[in-house]
């Protein structure tokens, strides 16, 4: 089994102990990623541009993992406030749209009391 670990470098992941992603065997497994700007370690406000900062992140690692948006098969978006929701449909729509995954939406409580949104994807490297 071939394995590969992708970093962005967040503190959180020298921290907790994990990595951004991890590409094996044709998969690439993107952990829960939330809305910071990595470069200045800044949260915004607005859930939307939480979930365009980690639609970001995710497609930066996929890009380095040799796979893209289109290429994920599956989505995983939690919210601690399930009225945030709707809020984050013009973001995830755009990014989707093309080649939407299967996605679920779950309300539950995150790390740090500023993060809104936390999404984790799946996606199975172009052949």
């Amino acid at each position: 089994m071939n394995r590969r670990r992708i970093s962005t470098g967040s503190p959180f992941e020298a921290r907790i102990g994990y990595v951004r992603a991890v590409v094996c065997d044709g998969w690439v497994f993107v952990a829960g990623t939330t809305g910071y700007d990595y470069a200045t370690m800044e949260m915004p406000a607005r859930v939307e541009d939480q979930c365009r900062n980690a639609l970001a992140t995710i497609g930066a690692a996929l890009a380095e993992a040799g796979a893209a948006m289109a290429d994920v098969v599956r989505v995983r978006y939690i919210l601690p406030d399930a009225a945030d929701w709707p809020a984050c449909w013009p973001v995830t729509s755009e990014v989707f749209t093309a080649a939407p995954p299967a996605a679920t939406m779950i309300v539950a409580g995150l790390q740090e009391p500023e993060m809104r949104i936390e999404i984790e994807v799946t996606a199975r490297l172009p052949d």
